[in-house]
């Protein structure tokens, strides 16, 4: 059990509730924590859901792919992260998207009807879960609202220079580590992968930054 608290106390959704009050609030929402291996999907496009999810240990990513196959990523979703819960509210569509372990993974799940509803003994914590639920929903607008101004960009180029750029005032530095690797990078910008590995190719020799794996630098260019 206290490893069990441990995992939902360092969530997001959980922030500034007190860890003794974890045992009761789990009865009351139904939580379930599933372990899952790497390459199993967690959530399935045309699922319809009503659990909210919080990757509690591991990593998962989001992704659609076409009708043809063609792959597109959402976004990589890290430890304490939520999702689904946008799909899990009452009267929501099915969900269009698949979200599968990347590694070895563990996530809880919680009954988002009972979430919504009014703790009976204690109205204190559901105020407080409540505003940390909208704290991640407004999180998770930031990032939907970051993809749009990549994908605005017209070439491979313009979205590389608008996505690191974005990585680098996020870590607060030139030298950074981005979550994908070069073909969830691609699917995630939807660009060709070659095209894109081209491209870095390219801005490297012009002195622009330096990768090694997911690690980049991003250097200034004396335009004199």
């Amino acid at each position: 059990m206290q490893d069990f608290i441990q995992l939902v106390s360092n969530t997001g959704l959980f922030s500034d509730i007190d860890k003794t009050d974890i045992p009761k609030m789990a009865k009351h929402l139904q939580m379930k924590v599933r372990s899952f291996k790497k390459g199993d999907f967690i959530y399935r496009a045309g699922e319809a859901v009503s659990s909210m999810a919080i990757l509690v240990q591991g990593s998962l990513i989001i992704q659609k792919d076409c009708y043809w196959g063609n792959r597109s990523v959402v976004r990589k979703i890290t430890a304490g992260e939520a999702f689904g819960e946008s799909y899990a509210m009452p009267g929501s569509k099915p969900l269009m998207f698949d979200v599968v372990a990347l590694e070895n993974s563990t996530v809880l799940f919680l009954n988002m009807d009972r979430l919504l509803n009014d703790f009976t003994d204690n109205s204190e914590i559901h105020t407080v879960l409540l505003k940390n639920l909208l704290l991640l929903l407004a999180d998770r607008n930031r990032l939907l609202t970051q993809k749009i101004d990549y994908m605005s960009q017209r070439s491979t180029r313009d979205k590389l220079i608008a996505y690191l750029s974005a990585q680098s005032v996020s870590c607060g530095s030139s030298s950074f580590d981005i979550p994908f690797n070069r073909q969830q990078l691609a699917d995630f910008l939807s660009v060709d992968r070659s095209a894109m590995s081209a491209e870095l190719g390219r801005m490297r020799d012009e002195g622009m930054l330096s990768f090694e794996r997911n690690h980049f630098e991003l250097h200034t260019i004396d335009r004199q």
